[in-house]
């Protein structure tokens, strides 16, 4: 286990951003990276984006559409469980 902040899909990339348009996934990524490099200062990511309370499942809206995430702080790891891309990306 790497004492470092990284992100990664569960269960993996082909389950989660699989068939989905190309600049979807880039952004998702993207906000990812930066959910990484916010958390890697010390802050807490596990209140960021939507959610009924700190922690659990997160949402978070990405290139018209949105992805969940959690947030794992003692791996330390952002989880990203699934994307939903945009209406007219289906």
């Amino acid at each position: 286990m790497s004492p470092d902040w990284h992100w990664e899909y569960d269960p993996d990339h082909d389950h989660v951003a699989g068939g989905l348009p190309a600049h979807v996934v880039a952004e998702v990524e993207r906000l990812a990276g930066q959910l990484v490099e916010l958390a890697s200062t010390g802050i807490d990511v596990s209140d960021l984006g939507n959610g009924p309370r700190p922690g659990g499942l997160r949402r978070m809206d990405a290139a018209g559409g949105w992805f969940y995430f959690l947030v794992a702080p003692r791996a330390p790891l952002i989880i990203i469980v699934r994307i939903v891309p945009p209406f007219d990306a289906l």
